[in-house]
């Protein structure tokens, strides 16, 4: 497609290919065709000049306009689904409309009488709020609407009362768009997708793609899985967190016969769960859920800005009256009713934090609430796993070593068959290795357990079988290890993570994981220490030698080894406690009572399904460069907040001063004031830049 590049600047580019040079749906085919690309952070076409708004990393630019070069119309797909955000836009552009043409045709064709009456009229739903707030005990912004309008209409300024009403309908018509656009815009940008799930048919477990399953498959949902679809228990028992649906923290027991639900997780146990409902709708509608419900997670500073504005009000009207008191002026005591601190205070900052949590998902970042994007701000301390987490998120086996009675394929095809039922990065990888060497890994055990303290347990011909840490298979499960044994586990093992299997109560072999840091890793930590974040700390279940030779590639100073779940929570809880802001950053699921502790949890995008429910945030995207994103467009949000205290608070005063010493009229004070309202409104929906 032939296109002109009409603003290029680092990290953004603006193209036009010519009026109808695609459609509307096609337009959103191009959309989709970009933000696929892990290098392009949004894509915004319209179909009507053929224009298209890239943001993308700065570095990429080159792959871009290969891209863009190589785009053919044909080869874009369209996606026909009804747009929310699209009718949202054209909802909004109507009633405005229809608003505009209503005022401005009563103003230049209706006769004054009857503007009075159309304007006493719409002065009935002000009054109303006004009355209702009142009733309530409250003195707030709906009292001070309504005091203002009644000021004018005294005084037999309808002309005054008409505007006031036209300008406060069309904050209200701006503010219920913008909410409505952000939620719509966020709620597309965090569909997350499962794409394959254990069913059960013939008493056999086979991995299936999530979009062949059929109503009345029956599929596997085992600890720390996510509910893939709703349904109706048919074996099994287990508890499970359905927070994302009721809000409630604690899991619930499910078993047979018990209806369960798609994006809830199981915490313990395993269930057999026969499919009720296919519909996309399931996985949406949490996802709109849980946007609703992190709205609700107001950040501190929207709580402190609704308190202020609240407390403003009453000094409104006192400065009122003291202005009619001694100026003996209607008209100027009206002017002080016109400006009001409160609006814009409560508005922009709701505004801003949805929109900071945008484009936190238009950065493949997700969100649960404004207060964990202000906690991220505030914090001075961030706590890191390492595997999977520091380390990256496909290591790969190294060797496998074998004790007497087994051989190594024997000990990987038994560890394969069942770490494969749990996603975890070092799983993975053995899971991988099994693959590459042609070991089927058919099911012949019984259930797999995982127990949270670093392990896998499951029952193979009569025998217990084990895979886990040192601590577990040795510490906890107390099995024995010879001399001999120990002398080849400190000579193969040095600098490796090491996984140790067991049958039958003896020790059958180890294999060693070369787990390297991620190539980003130092980069990302340097950058968060200038950033503000004064400590950084590694825990790790690993022995000494790996989490050293880790601490020494990245350069950090604190960490600890051979650590344990409620370990991890316990320093989590400690930092809490001498006063830090602490940031979690794990990725499995013995990181969860850790990830639960801290004052802000952040999942990678490669963890376990209840690691990701229970951190606050998440990254989808591989790298975790995201955590430096997420700490700009934290501090810049803060920044935008202040910057908006600072702007309404001068403003407005000036406003008051201007309407106190009569050089501004009622009138002319409303619309300045509303004006600037919705100026700052709009500015605080643009974009977080860098």
């Amino acid at each position: 497609m032939r296109y002109k590049i009409i603003y290029d600047k680092p990290g953004r580019l603006r193209i036009r290919m010519g009026q109808n040079a695609f459609s509307k749906v096609q337009g959103r085919g191009i959309e989709r065709l970009f933000t696929d690309k892990p290098w392009i952070l949004s894509a915004e076409a319209g179909h009507t000049n053929g224009g298209v708004l890239i943001y993308y990393e700065s570095a990429s630019r080159k792959n871009l306009i290969n891209l863009l070069d190589s785009l053919k119309i044909e080869e874009i797909s369209t996606i026909n689904e009804d747009s929310a955000i699209d009718e949202l836009d054209e909802n909004f552009i109507r009633s405005f409309s229809v608003m505009l043409c209503k005022f401005f045709f009563a103003k230049l064709f209706l006769p004054p009488p009857i503007r009075a009456v159309l304007t006493l009229k719409n002065a009935l739903h002000f009054w109303s709020r006004g009355l209702l707030a009142l009733g309530q005990g409250k003195l707030n912004v709906d009292v001070l609407d309504a005091t203002a309008i009644t000021t004018s209409i005294f005084k037999r300024d309808f002309t005054t009362a008409a505007s006031i009403m036209a300008l406060l309908r069309t904050t209200d018509l701006l503010e219920d768009y913008t909410r409505k656009k952000t939620k719509a815009t966020l709620s597309q940008s965090l569909a997350l997708n499962i794409d394959n799930v254990w069913t059960v048919a013939n008493n056999k477990n086979i991995l299936m793609p999530l979009s062949k399953i059929s109503i009345g498959d029956v599929v596997r949902v085992r600890m720390g899985g996510i509910i893939p679809l709703d349904g109706e228990v048919v074996d099994g028992t287990a508890l499970v967190n359905e927070s994302s649906m009721t809000g409630e923290p604690l899991a619930t027991m499910r078993k047979v016969g018990h209806s369960v639900y798609a994006g809830t997780v199981v915490e313990d146990g395993s269930l057999l769960i026969k499919v009720k409902t296919l519909a996309d709708n399931t996985r949406i509608q949490n996802i709109v859920s849980m946007i609703d419900q992190s709205e609700a997670l107001k950040a501190g500073i929207q709580s402190k800005a609704e308190k202020l504005a609240d407390t403003i009000v009453p000094f409104s009207f006192i400065t009122s009256a003291l202005t009619l008191i001694f100026t003996g002026s209607l008209t100027k005591a009206s002017s002080v009713l016109m400006v009001d601190y409160s609006c814009a205070i409560k508005l922009t900052t709701p505004i801003c934090i949805i929109s900071a949590m945008r484009e936190a998902a238009n950065r493949k970042i997700l969100v649960k609430g404004g207060k964990h994007l202000e906690m991220f701000a505030l914090a001075d301390t961030i706590v890191f796993d390492k595997t999977g987490t520091l380390t990256v998120a496909s290591p790969e086996v190294a060797k496998v070593v074998a004790f007497d009675g087994f051989t190594p394929d024997e000990v990987l095809k038994l560890s394969a068959c069942l770490e494969e039922h749990f996603p975890h990065s070092v799983a993975k990888a053995i899971v991988r290795k099994a693959e590459a060497e042609n070991l089927q890994h058919d099911e012949e055990h019984a259930d797999v357990e995982y127990i949270v303290a670093h392990g896998l347990s499951s029952i193979l011909n009569g025998e217990r079988v084990l895979i886990g840490s040192e601590h577990f298979i040795f510490d906890d499960e107390g099995v024995p290890l010879s001399d001999k044994e120990k002398s080849i586990i400190e000579k193969e093992s040095e600098g490796y993570s090491v996984v140790y299997l067991s049958v039958g109560g003896r020790v059958a072999g180890f294999i060693c994981v070369n787990d390297p840091v991620r190539p980003e890793a130092k980069d990302v930590l340097d950058t968060l220490r200038s950033l503000g974040l004064k400590r950084i700390f590694m825990l790790t279940g690993d022995g000494e030698a790996a989490a050293k030779n880790a601490c020494e590639a990245l350069g950090i100073e604190e960490y600890r080894s051979q650590v344990l779940p409620e370990d991890k929570a316990e320093i989590l809880r400690s930092l809490r406690e001498n006063g830090h802001i602490a940031i979690m950053v794990g990725d499995g699921v013995n990181d969860s009572p850790a990830l639960s502790c801290a004052d802000v949890s952040v999942a990678m995008k490669d963890g376990a399904d209840i690691a990701k429910e229970v951190a606050d945030i998440a990254l989808l995207s591989e790298n975790l460069s995201g955590l430096i994103e997420l700490r700009v467009l934290s501090n810049r949000l803060l920044e935008r907040i202040h910057g908006n205290y600072r702007t309404i608070l001068g403003f407005n005063t000036l406003l008051l001063l201007l309407g106190i010493g009569g050089v501004i009229t009622p009138a002319t004070s409303a619309v300045l004031h509303n004006l600037s309202t919705l100026a700052l409104s709009g500015t605080s929906v643009r974009r977080y830049e860098g």
